[in-house]
Parts: structure tokens; sequence; C-alpha cells
């Protein structure tokens, strides 16, 4: 038995998070709270580190402007960031954790960070998908 899937596992019940699916044996947890505006949120847990991950929306074309724009949103952003996915064609929002060294504040301060991301800048982010 993982013990840092199992430690994740239990602070994301203990946020009262919605475990929607979980494998152990490739260290993947799929979460949700509709009420913070969380869903699909994958955890991956790969030791030595959790990543946080949200897919957000999928780029039509190259734009310097959206680029620009969520660059300088990044430095908004208290924990985690915009990042590209290896295609350069999905923008999502990634943290990492230290597996060793999380505790249920770090954690949960991810989280709060994406739902608040979501909340405040969730109109711009349409806009960049269309």
């Amino acid at each position: 038995m993982n013990k840092h899937f199992q430690k994740v596992t239990t602070y994301l019940l203990d946020l009262q998070y919605n475990i929607i699916q979980e494998n152990e044996s490739e260290g993947v947890i799929v979460i949700e709270n509709e009420a913070y505006g969380i869903k699909n949120v994958v955890l991956i847990i790969a030791d030595p580190i959790v990543i946080v991950e949200q897919y957000l929306f999928e780029l039509k074309e190259d734009s310097l402007d959206i680029f620009k724009s969520l660059l300088i949103k990044n430095r908004d952003i208290i924990h985690g960031a915009f990042a590209l996915d290896d295609s350069g064609t999905k923008v999502l929002f990634r943290n990492t954790h230290e597996c060793e060294n999380l505790n249920l504040n770090e954690l949960e301060a991810t989280l709060n960070s994406l739902s608040l991301l979501l909340s405040e800048y969730s109109d711009q982010l349409i806009n960049y998908s269309k």
C-alpha cells in the first residue's frame, strides 16, 4: 500500500472533496467539489512528488495575446500556475508538492487557489477557449 497515496486520499476526504476515480497502482486520484467549482481535478502521486492538475481549455490557435495574458495572471496565482501540455495546445492549472513534506494545509491551499482562479478568471478562460 502506497503511504503517500493513502495520505493524499485522507487529506482529500478531510477537505470534503469527492473522489470520483482512483487507481492506487497508477497513483491517480480524480476529485470534484462543485461548491468550489472543482471538477475532474487529477492528482498524480509519483513519488517523490504529487502533481495537481486541472485541464482548463484547448487553444484553437497560437495567440501571443492569450499567452501574454496567462503569464501575467500567473503572477497573481498564489499556489500553482498555468501550463501547457506536451502538445502545446491544452492549457492546464498545475502545481506540484513534495510527497514527504505534503501536509493538509498545502494541499488545501492549492485547491483553494484553483477555486479562486476559476471564480475570478472564468469569463476570460471561456473567451480564450472559443
